[in-house]
């Protein structure tokens, strides 16, 4: 069975070793640059993690490489950290944003509350149910035509939570 989501820590050495290798050896992806930065800011301090996700095959094999998502009336861009609805900006605070990001590009996959919170919060982060349960009731009231019978986040009642792979 394939496995949603894996954390795995890297101390000091393997950061400064991995960053070195790419900088001496960069593969050629329209990647290296954010994974590069990346390292840098995790070895600056700045992040104490970094979430690393596979393209799907059709991706690379059209050439996609935006981030942007179109899901239904709902448009997700990364970079700018945009979401618009119906064409208008919905405001997120930055965790908001972090956890829609998250699970609408792995739509269709069950996310556990603790797969949710490793993925989007720093691991100094207190976990705790009720935060992630707040954060997607927010969500849904921002992005969800019926809050009460949302059709984006849908809930996977006894495990958690799942962007919509239907729409």
């Amino acid at each position: 069975m394939k496995k949603n989501i894996s954390y795995i820590p890297m101390d000091h050495a393997l950061e400064i070793w991995l960053l070195e290798k790419l900088l001496r050896e960069p593969p050629e992806s329209a990647y290296t640059k954010e994974l590069i930065s990346g390292i840098q800011d995790m070895i600056s301090g700045e992040v104490s993690s970094l979430l690393l996700g596979a393209l799907e095959d059709t991706e690379v094999a059209i050439g996609v490489h935006s981030d942007e998502l179109l899901i239904g009336d709902l448009e997700i861009h990364p970079r700018s950290r945009k979401v618009l609805m119906k064409g208008s900006e919905i405001s997120l605070t930055p965790k908001e944003f972090d956890i829609l990001y998250f699970l609408a590009k792995n739509r269709g996959e069950v996310f556990t509350k603790e797969q949710i919170y490793r993925a989007v919060w720093e691991e100094d982060y207190l976990l705790d149910n009720s935060n992630i349960m707040a954060f997607i009731r927010k969500l849904r009231k921002k992005i969800e035509p019926a809050p009460d019978s949302p059709t984006y986040i849908l809930t996977i009642w006894g495990i958690g939570y799942k962007f919509n792979d239907e729409l």
